[in-house]
């Protein structure tokens, strides 16, 4: 694909500037009915299949975790999705835009993403509402 055919399909579907890639395990934590069901139907055009839920049971390429300040310790949250992952995966934490409910402070996720041992490597607006932040685990 050309470098602007790649720009084109970011713009169109914002799953694409996640890093995910077709084949890929993605695991969904958190699901509920203020989810952007444009970006998890994006992501899952992109891996080529549907995204597994919480009672998948084997380990994942990559997990997207919604969370929400109502949803309990993010830190919990973030341990228990390591868990979920295979070696140098990746969790996407996606939380509710600056003023919208469930709105979590950058410094709360940044601290959460360290107590849990993972690296916070980018944060980027993936919808209307969410906002994504790109979080690796270390290498086992």
């Amino acid at each position: 694909m050309s470098a602007t055919a790649d720009h084109a399909e970011e713009r169109t579907n914002p799953a694409a500037r996640l890093g995910f890639e077709p084949g890929q395990v993605v695991q969904e934590i958190g699901y509920d009915d203020d989810v952007d069901q444009d970006l998890r139907e994006g992501i899952e055009s992109v891996i080529g299949a549907e995204l597994v839920d919480e009672e998948y049971d084997d380990v994942a390429d990559a997990v997207v975790l919604w969370f929400r300040d109502e949803d309990g310790d993010l830190t919990d949250a973030l341990v228990d999705a390591i868990g979920l992952l295979e070696d140098g995966g990746t969790i996407w934490l996606l939380t509710p835009k600056t003023g919208r409910d469930g709105y979590i402070e950058p410094a709360e996720i940044n601290d959460a993403a360290q107590t849990a041992g993972l690296s916070q490597t980018k944060s980027i607006s993936v919808a209307k509402d969410w906002t994504g932040t790109r979080l690796t685990a270390p290498k086992r």
